[in-house]
């Protein structure tokens, strides 16, 4: 391997520092683009593209057919590819730039690289296979700067692992760059002059010639797409403690109600007695009331009063003295009458009842 032990070894060590800083190079309007160039586009062969192709300031594209845009749009010297180019330069630019960085020269075959900028002052090559490994960051960034040529060998390969993607991987190359028979590449290749793609190469990026030409023979070439980082929060489980809750209940007061005592009185038999001086006959009178307060009358007793006439007796014999009725005769044989009459009644409503 033509990479000195100890220069590559300082630049993995160093490249954790590097990579916290790097960030991913804007191409713009640019990134829609899967090949481009400045002065000629040639296929031959079945290439297939999928995205934009473009050309500008040169005007001929050939060997479409039997190369195949499977998606996309291609733009020859307007103003969109244009801009695009303008874009290129500026990315191109910024790649160059990029600091700090990591020294390596020669073969960068066998390397496992991890996020940053890798530099070389010369040319940079690739025999066997690159390993980028993203260190399951998937916006892991690598940047190379090559200050001439970049060759990549028959069969190499550079490889992406552990949340490496190829939309974050970038080569700038101050001249020409060259992909060998049947390589498989991954990132975005910025050639300041022109780019070739031997029988069968395959890249999973994108390629674009800033002033020359791109040729194509056979080979398969696709814009790549980032997968979204996915943020994955942890939530701690949460201890609820739920203080006890003490409930008093005022004492409750019952009242008691006495039972209501209903008093039925019983009939009430009244006698009510008329007394004469010659006979006195029972009058019983019978009613059912509610609680009723009845008075009794006691028996009334009537007494006959016989005035005895002044002056001498009446003897029928003469005399001085006649004979003279008393004024209350009449009544009092009225009263005794009356009693007779009502006690009679009184006993045939009895006798009825």
């Amino acid at each position: 391997m033509a990479v000195a032990f100890t220069t590559l070894a300082a630049g993995l060590w160093a490249s954790p520092i590097a990579s916290a800083a790097t960030t991913a190079v804007n191409l713009a309007t640019a990134s829609t683009y899967a090949v481009m160039a400045g002065s000629t586009i040639t296929n031959t062969g079945p290439t297939v593209i999928s995205g934009d192709i473009g050309l500008s300031p040169g005007t001929a594209i050939t060997g479409f057919p039997p190369g195949l845009q499977s998606s996309g749009v291609t733009q020859v010297s307007n103003a969109p590819v244009g801009i695009a180019q303008s874009d290129l330069t500026a990315a191109y630019l910024d790649a160059a730039s990029r600091t700090p960085f990591s020294t390596v020269s020669g073969d960068l075959g066998g390397s496992t690289l991890v996020s940053g900028v890798y530099q070389s002052a010369s040319s940079l090559s690739l025999t066997g296979t690159v390993t980028l490994n993203g260190g399951g960051d998937p916006s892991a960034v690598f940047i190379f700067q090559s200050a001439s040529t970049f060759t990549a060998a028959t069969g190499s390969q550079v490889l992406l692992e552990n949340g490496a993607q190829a939309c974050n991987v970038f080569w700038q190359v101050g001249s020409s760059a060259t992909l060998g028979t049947s390589s498989r590449f991954s990132g975005s290749l910025m050639a300041l002059t022109s780019i070739t793609l031997n029988t069968g190469a395959q890249v999973s990026g994108r390629v674009l010639a800033r002033n020359g030409a791109v040729t194509l023979d056979g080979n398969s070439i696709t814009v790549p797409t980032c997968a979204l980082a996915v943020s994955t929060t942890t939530v701690a489980p949460t201890t609820t403690t739920v203080a006890p809750t003490t409930t008093t209940v005022a004492p409750t007061t019952t009242t008691t109600v006495a039972p209501t005592t209903t008093t039925t009185v019983a009939p009430t038999t009244t006698t009510t007695a008329v007394v004469s001086s010659a006979t006195t006959v029972p009058v019983t009178t019978t009613s059912t009331t509610t609680p009723v307060t009845t008075t009794t009358a006691a028996p009334t007793t009537t007494t006959s009063t016989t005035v005895v006439p002044s002056g001498p007796p009446a003897t029928g014999f003469g005399g001085t003295a006649g004979h003279r009725s008393s004024p209350r005769t009449p009544l009092i044989l009225g009263s005794l009458g009356l009693a007779g009459f009502f006690g009679a009644l009184a006993l045939r409503e009895r006798r009825r009842g």
